[in-house]
């Protein structure tokens, strides 16, 4: 018998919790009983707690209760945990309870938590690309990699956001009992045992500079419309109207990567709008968003997000599903 055990709080994300819980629960259809899984909830505060959604669940137990170990121990994550740590003495509670545990980690920006709990220092670790600076920000020494879906480091365990759980779930499944099971229980709940690419494919990769009249927002609104120009430093520098040198290092400054990096990204969103809203062909694509070419516009999306561009869109293009659902009528 594995013992479970997840933290949950008032605002918990539900999928944190449900996700997690029922790919071990569907494991025990597929396990002899001595080596089924129990799962149990632990509640930071006494009695009902309410989710995210307004769904509410009834935990197992309060953490004051808790004084035994567990195979597993995860955190479940929660919109509100950036702006609203829990409490010190469950901080404290977690310190000693991953101790005891044989791995322990996090679902979502639980990762949050495990870092104001100080479990992260030195530690490699992901959680949801939109809380990943955060993390970087409160855990300096840790390493954050919002790229992955999820990550180990040791006896922790991490994972990118809300179904991202259900990834990490399987893939610790697949470690205690092998990859039948696994893929049985992906079968089951009609999902993938290993999705393809990380996070990245998901997140918002060009955030808006913070004054729209700066010289390093006009080179990215230049950049946005002109795609398929020639995109060189030297070019955006003298549309921001400084030397080269000068210019680079601005720009680092201010946007945290450099010009030519910002220009792939760009071109990358580009494609995926065009890949998930149209059938365009690949090369008139990489033309369009200034690639080349289809290998190069291959290369930059398997180097970024992990996949190619045929697979993104066959995941997110909106083209397929309107052509599926024709073909129903």
């Amino acid at each position: 018998m594995s013992s479970i055990a997840l933290l949950v709080f008032p605002g918990v994300q539900a999928l944190d919790v449900f996700g997690p819980s029922d790919v071990f629960s569907e494991a025990n259809r597929f396990l002899a009983a001595d080596s089924h899984y129990h799962i149990e909830l632990i509640a930071t505060e006494p009695g009902i707690v309410s989710c995210s959604s307004g769904l509410k669940i009834q935990p197992d137990r309060h953490f004051r209760e808790v004084a035994d170990s567990h195979d597993l121990l995860l955190v479940a994550g929660g919109p509100s945990l950036a702006q609203q740590p829990l409490d010190a003495p469950v901080h404290a509670w977690l310190q000693q309870a991953s101790r005891r545990a044989r791995r322990f980690g996090a679902i979502c920006n639980g990762t949050l938590t495990l870092a104001r709990a100080g479990l992260l220092e030195h530690r490699s670790v992901t959680t949801h690309w939109s809380d990943a600076a955060a993390l970087a920000a409160l855990c300096p020494t840790a390493h954050v990699d919002a790229s992955h879906l999820f990550m180990q480091d040791r006896e922790l365990f991490t994972s990118a956001g809300v179904t991202a759980g259900i990834d990490l779930s399987l893939h610790l499944l697949r470690h205690d009992h092998g990859t039948e099971i696994a893929l049985n229980v992906a079968r089951r709940m009609v999902t993938s045992l290993q999705r393809t690419g990380g996070q990245t494919q998901f997140s918002a990769a060009l955030a808006p500079a913070a004054d729209a009249s700066s010289p390093v927002a006009v080179v990215r609104q230049y950049v946005q419309h002109h795609l398929a120009d020639d995109l060189s430093v030297a070019t955006l520098a003298a549309v921001a109207k400084m030397s080269t040198r000068h210019f680079s290092r601005v720009f680092v400054r201010d946007t945290r990567v450099t010009p030519a990096e910002f220009v792939e990204r760009a071109r990358i969103d580009a494609a995926r709008a065009m890949l998930e809203n149209s059938p365009t062909p690949l090369k008139t694509i990489a033309y369009r968003c200034g690639l080349r070419d289809a290998h190069q516009l291959r290369a930059a999306f398997r180097r970024r997000l992990g996949i190619t561009p045929q697979q993104y869109r066959l995941h997110f293009g909106t083209q397929l599903i309107v052509d599926s659902e024709s073909s129903l009528i």
